[in-house]
């Protein structure tokens, strides 16, 4: 089994390319978060559950939105036509701030899933809370790539 690890130099259509789907990503998931964290406003339960499930929706809202700015001006930044310039330095902040917010999105996401079934019922909540570990780590297999 021979498995090599390579650092490859992305560009700058690459970025311009990857905000564009990360925003669109990121715009859908942010919605959803958001309409889960509006539902639960109008739900009169402040258990512990209750609140975890309320802070993960509103983290996973507000991270979304981080990315759609931060991969917004990547976007707008490596648009061809741009006046001035752009190099790879220009836009490392929004890239690491929009890559760590989505990143901390999902976790909170899967979160909210996995906790979303213990205002039900234990039985529920095991469920819920399996498939949100199984799923994320199906997520978190995707972003690994083994060459043999």
């Amino acid at each position: 089994m021979n498995s090599s690890f390579v650092m490859l130099e992305t560009t700058i259509t690459y970025w311009n390319n990857f905000a564009g789907n990360l925003i669109t990503v990121s715009a859908l998931l942010g919605g959803f978060s958001l309409a889960v964290t509006a539902n639960l406003l109008v739900y009169e339960n402040g258990g512990k559950v209750f609140n975890a499930l309320m802070k993960g929706a509103a983290l996973a809202s507000a991270c979304f939105l981080l990315t759609v700015f931060s991969m917004t001006k990547i976007l707008m930044m490596t648009t061809e036509g741009r006046p001035e310039g752009v190099g790879m330095t220009d836009i490392t902040l929004p890239k690491l701030l929009g890559s760590v917010t989505f990143f901390i999105g999902i976790v909170a996401l899967f979160v909210v899933v996995g906790l979303s079934g213990w205002t039900k019922s234990k039985k529920m909540g095991r469920f819920t809370t399996w498939v949100s570990v199984l799923t994320f780590l199906g997520v978190l297999l995707t972003l690994v790539e083994v060459r043999f």
